[in-house]
């Protein structure tokens, strides 16, 4: 026995109460034992890399090239991303995909290029091949973006899935951005970052790493251009960055680097290259469009580890109408279960939910469930008794079922690889929905078994169905999530055909988005955890989830009232605005901290109420373009380098920057704006960027900039869209999109743009038409006439 862990075992035993602690202890052996008779043995293993090339055989959009010891399969999409794959892979199957690959473009064509190499050149890249391996992406004009040198693998000699190392060169201006949600973020320093989905077992800051959302996605902005790489594998790996160093006075640069190491395959990579909106777009093409949450969930929701009783949630909904602060929406967390098991409720605390759920609706609010994976594993059970006459939970490589602990003790785990056991799953939503539960939240789904020392997940060894591939936890581990948004989604269409489905999930894979969205996690209550919210937002937006948010307040202790209001204000200009908290954390309702801090939490419902038209626009651009609708301030100028480096800000879709407060006592801070003017939305007053202005942040608000000629959609006068117009600097333009909310179900909503133009002292606001121009069907109000700028 391990001495260190045997201390564990003992601490585990008592930290976490006799029984509760001992079922860890026995879970941690026996997952170690698992994996010891089920994995198989690296022992030697045998170094390769590709080689030299022989030959080529083109074919539609590039064609196979054939190495000593490999072969590359290169193909340009019709929407212009890049696929290869080493060792003949294709694109399919793949988790990340959305349907089918898109077809080739057979406007690329393989051709030789010089020094025995290859070539495949397309309208937005031309992707060189070196007679060894190496790969470069290059701009049409010819400069690399991306270097990928020959990939080496390590292949167990008595067989198994290989290791193997990708090491790729970027420009030394080059900045990293993406791999999921990282709370270090959102540009990505030196260092190690983990591609496994990890519930941290405790409340993050900064600096912790992995947690619960890894994607071998990388935004990659530098000078020369925008790229986003995906390395399409979903077993456990690391991606070390280093930033390159730009030379003084040599004129010569020491480039920056990525190299990816991964536990298995096979190598396969998509290049997007173009614009970040571009880039993005194209990502969604592959990997599919985002969901469009219902108008509701973008308002306020309110959830608290902790509720207790239908009593206390009526009381805490009758405090928010009783002090007039919106709310749309009260989340119930596993307390509200029967002995924390899924899919059942405590009909002793919350013998009325229907009731309750009606209640709630015809105030405006609806009910959101959380749903675990885990199903606790005793007679009785109906969702265990019935899983197990289906053979739906996961097994060991003997063909046992794998047991773990989670929250209700010992549980099993569905297989949701399968496509059998996802749709038996998925019927069980039914059961929800009859309660009167309107949207869904999935936690613990990494998936997480509680161990008192080794790793917090299922065995390695683990068996799992893969849609029929067959394959163990090693590669499913990463999707587990995925294929429960999954199950959960494909049975909602099919249960409540006419509305659209709310799921948003603590974990997650590339593609998450087709099934909706994320949070933060168990995000620490402090001044660092603040920060940490903005940068898994945004880090999520550029890997394409545009739906995420945090805990406001953060998720573990009991936040001051400064810090509660400043986060307050930050999460009502982020998609998803949720206050949630532990069971062992203090109260999360506004009216908790203060008179202050009421008034001044009102006032940011207020405006996120006031701004709802807007966040329905940004979800339905979306859907159509991957745009998320918290970006980056470099978004519309990436090769501005003090735009790069700027993280303290953001941008709300493309007509406002929100500047965060992220440190006490502030009450004037600096914001760097882009090119162009913009108005501070407070006082009206003009700047004209780029610059570093330092403006007014009080207690009462934060900082947020309009950009002149920004048409943004508006709550007005009976719950009617108004359109609030930034007045054009004299001689310039601006515009915008609106679209206007249909309701919850899938009708299609009509897209309405807007132009507007500076006549004298008369700003002059259309609307485009395939009819031509005709004015605004809403009421317009213009801002920014005759304020002074600023100096």
């Amino acid at each position: 026995m391990n001495g260190r862990d045997l201390v564990r075992s003992v601490k585990a035993v008592g930290s976490a109460g006799v029984a509760q602690g001992l079922r860890t202890v026995r879970a941690a052996w026996r997952r170690r034992r698992a994996d010891a008779v089920g994995l198989p043995r690296r022992g030697a293993e045998r170094a390769r890399v590709p080689g030299s090339v022989r030959g080529a055989a083109p074919g539609p959009g590039g064609g196979v090239l054939r190495f000593d010891r490999s072969e590359l399969r290169i193909v340009v999409a019709v929407n212009g991303a890049v696929f290869w794959g080493w060792d003949g892979a294709g694109p399919e199957p793949s988790y990340a995909l959305a349907g089918r690959c898109p077809e080739p473009d057979p406007r690329a064509l393989l051709e030789p290029d010089k020094d025995g190499g290859w070539k495949v050149v397309s309208e937005r890249m031309t992707v060189v091949v070196s007679r060894h391996g190496a790969i470069e992406v290059r701009t049409p004009g010819g400069v690399t973006l991306r270097r990928e040198e020959p990939p080496r693998w390590w292949e167990p000699v008595g067989g198994g899935p290989a290791r193997w190392m990708q090491r790729s060169r970027v420009a030394a201006d080059a900045r990293f951005f993406g791999l999921g949600g990282r709370a270090s973020g959102p540009r990505l320093r030196a260092g190690t970052y983990r591609l496994w989905n990890t519930d941290p077992g405790r409340a993050f800051a900064p600096g912790a790493d992995p947690l619960y959302i890894t994607m071998p996605v990388q935004m990659v902005v530098a000078d020369a251009g925008t790229h986003l790489v995906f390395h399409d594998t979903s077993w456990d790996g690391t991606v070390t960055l280093r930033e390159g160093e730009e030379g003084e006075g040599s004129g010569h640069d020491r480039e920056g680097s990525s190299v990816l190491r991964a536990d298995g395959g096979p190598s396969r990579c998509w290049v997007m290259v173009g614009t970040p909106a571009r880039v993005l777009l194209t990502w969604a093409s592959l990997t599919g469009s985002a969901a469009v949450p219902p108008a509701w969930a973008l308002g306020y929701q309110h959830a608290r580890w902790g509720f207790g009783s239908e009593q206390e949630v009526r009381r805490v909904v009758a405090g928010y109408r009783e002090h007039g602060l919106p709310l749309d929406a009260v989340h119930l967390d596993i307390d509200r279960y029967d002995a924390h098991q899924v899919f059942t409720v405590d009909e002793d605390r919350f013998p009325g939910l229907p009731r309750l759920a009606e209640d709630l609706r015809a105030d405006g609010i609806r009910l959101v469930s959380v749903v675990d994976p885990a199903v606790r594993a005793a007679p009785g059970n109906a969702v265990y008794e019935a899983g197990t006459a289906g053979d739906a939970f996961v097994r060991d490589a003997s063909g046992e079922v794998v047991r773990g602990v989670v929250r209700p003790g010992e549980a099993v785990f569905p297989d949701f690889t399968d496509a059998r056991v996802r749709a038996w799953w998925g019927g069980l939503y039914e059961e929800r929905l009859a309660r009167g539960f309107a949207g869904f939240w999935h936690d613990m789904n990494e998936p997480t078994s509680f161990a008192a020392f080794g790793e917090t997940t299922l065995p390695r060894s683990a068996r799992h169905v893969l849609e029929g591939r067959g394959s163990d936890h090693r590669e499913a581990h990463n999707v587990y999530a995925l294929c429960m948004a999954r199950a959960a989604c494909e049975a909602l269409r099919i249960l409540v055909p006419d509305r659209r489905p709310f799921v948003f999930s603590r974990s997650g894979w590339a593609g998450m988005q087709r099934y909706g969205g994320t949070w933060s996690g168990d995000v620490a209550t402090g001044w660092p955890g603040l920060q940490a919210s903005l940068a898994l937002v945004l880090g999520l937006g550029l890997c394409g989830v545009p739906y995420s948010g945090p805990d406001v307040g953060g998720f573990d202790g009991s936040p001051s009232p400064e810090l509660y209001l400043r986060w307050f204000q930050l999460g009502a200009y982020l998609p998803l605005f949720r206050t949630h908290a532990s069971l062992r954390a203090g109260p999360r309702e506004p009216w908790e901290f203060g008179a202050d801090v009421l008034e001044h939490a009102r006032a940011a419902l207020l405006e996120r109420r006031r701004l709802l038209p807007y966040f329905v626009t940004l979800a339905q651009v979306a859907r159509r373009t991957g745009a998320p609708y918290v970006r980056p301030v470099w978004w519309a100028a990436p090769e501005d380098r003090a735009l790069r480096d700027c993280e303290d800000a953001f941008l709300l879709g493309d007509s406002l920057l929100v500047a965060p407060v992220f440190a006490p006592g502030v009450e004037r801070r600096a914001v760097r704006l882009p090119r162009g003017l913009w108005y501070d939305t407070a006082t009206e007053r003009a700047y004209e960027g780029p610059a570093r202005v330092l403006v007014e942040a009080p207690l009462s608000r934060i900082p947020v900039f309009a950009r002149a000629g920004a048409v943004i959609p508006v709550r007005g006068a009976e719950r009617g869209v108004e359109l609030e117009v930034w007045a054009p600097a004299p001689g310039r333009s601006g515009g915008g999109l609106v679209v206007v909310d249909a309701g919850d179900g899938w009708e299609e909503p009509e897209i309405e743009r807007y132009v507007v133009r500076r006549e004298g002292r008369n700003v002059v606001v259309e609307r485009e038409g395939e009819d031509g121009v005709r004015e605004p069907p809403h009421p317009v109000r213009v801002r920014g006439l005759g304020r002074p700028s600023a100096q």
